[in-house]
């Protein structure tokens, strides 16, 4: 069962870590444009903030996340980016202390939630621990195109092993979303992490293998570098064309990165 408490720590420190980079820009800054096309730094840190905010009213009230619901389905594809950019239009004396509010009401919130809870969301329920481990690779994920636009190399840390999870879990739904089946069988999946020990996923013998650095597959399952960028290899023909189509994230698939974006 997974940790709770740890999580809702590592989602802390992710933010803390993201504040960081964000903190000291000068409002003009905020304006940087990130690798997401049409995105700026602010609309990166609004999407952060809208989210927590969607998922306090998930974890705590359900009449008005229902409510939600039914407005998101009038414009399934755009609704969350939309928020996100009017969001964006605040002014980032406003928006740094409201993301970091939102999120400390996250933590409470989930910390708070019964055993064996299901809380609603766009998607299929889940439990606390489910979503404060999308909400961890989200903020890492969105980090990430504030680093680049930033010009700044991250540290990789633990955290990643969440990020890792997560990608590993959703295989088959990157094929569905690119309206392909995905394999009966198991792959075996083999990450190397920031501490230099061994992250494995599946089965030992499996005919399919991707192996590497840890931040090397979370980048691209992410769809943060491409996998020509990456020390990634794999095994298997399925295998291969997966690291294509790989998406930690709900919604349709993503542009990704070009080869050699960052240099």
């Amino acid at each position: 069962m997974a940790d709770l408490a740890a999580l809702l720590d590592d989602f802390a420190a992710e933010c803390a870590d993201l504040e960081k980079l964000v903190a000291p820009l000068a409002p003009e800054q905020w304006q940087t444009p990130t690798p997401a096309p049409g995105w700026d730094i602010a609309t990166q840190i609004a999407h952060l903030t809208w989210t927590d905010e969607v998922s306090v009213l998930a974890a705590t009230d359900n009449a008005a996340f229902t409510e939600l619901l039914t407005e998101a389905a009038a414009k399934m594809f755009t609704f969350v980016d939309e928020a996100a950019e009017e969001l964006a239009k605040t002014p980032p004396a406003d928006l740094l202390p409201r993301w970091r509010a939102g999120r400390e009401q996250l933590i409470a919130a989930l910390a708070a939630v019964p055993p064996g809870t299901k809380l609603p969301w766009f998607g299929p329920p889940m439990s606390a621990a489910s979503m404060i481990s999308a909400r961890i690779m989200e903020t890492w994920a969105h980090g990430q195109d504030v680093a680049d636009a930033l010009g700044v190399t991250r540290t990789p840390t633990d955290r990643l092993r969440t990020v890792a999870h997560i990608s590993v879990r959703a295989r088959n739904y990157a094929y569905t979303v690119h309206g392909e089946s995905g394999p009966a069988e198991e792959f075996r999946v083999e990450l190397t992490a920031p501490d230099g020990s061994l992250w494995t996923w599946g089965p030992e013998d499996a005919k399919q293998k991707v192996s590497g650095p840890a931040l090397d597959f979370c980048l691209v399952a992410t769809q943060r570098r491409h996998r020509e960028d990456t020390a990634l290899t794999t095994e298997g023909p399925d295998a291969d064309h997966w690291l294509t189509i790989a998406q930690a994230f709900a919604g349709p698939p993503g542009p990704g990165r070009e080869p050699n974006q960052f240099g």
